[in-house]
């Protein structure tokens, strides 16, 4: 993989990715206004609006922050419990790298090739967590993995 991080640092990395990807929809909301191309108040909750690219990051923030508390509650699970196993050491890393391919290639492009890539980042981030998850049941005496 190349780098591995302390898990903590993959938790707080990942949270600070998140924070990039809602200043960057801040600061294109912020552009649109400043140059009249849309009231303050033209940003509808929840409903499709602005560009196409403008979107694909809106969701890619979203995407993020939706996956944030179940990868901080895995990571800091492990930490509390100091699990010594090397896949709960690098999975994190894991994690945070496909997080930040998945999040770039959704703002990117929504070809199907960058779905199917994007879905797949997203598969590895997935199963990743999920084997840390059984890392931490393991560790507690209620599950193999």
């Amino acid at each position: 993989m190349g780098i591995v991080l302390p898990p903590l640092a993959a938790l707080v990395l990942f949270a600070l990715w998140s924070m990039l990807l809602v200043v960057a929809v801040g600061a294109w909301r912020s552009n649109d206004v400043m140059t009249g191309r849309r009231r303050i108040n033209e940003f509808p909750s929840g409903t499709q609006h602005g560009s196409e690219m403008y979107w694909r990051l809106n969701r890619a923030h979203l995407n993020a922050v939706e996956n944030l508390p179940i990868f901080g509650v895995l990571v800091l699970s492990g930490t509390v419990l100091r699990i010594p196993d090397l896949s709960f050491q690098v999975l994190p890393s894991l994690v945070l790298l496909a997080r930040i391919a998945q999040s770039t290639i959704h703002i990117s492009s929504g070809s199907p090739v960058a779905v199917t890539l994007r879905f797949t980042a997203y598969v590895v981030q997935l199963l990743a967590m999920l084997w840390m998850a059984f890392c931490i049941l393991g560790a507690t005496g209620t599950a193999q993995p």
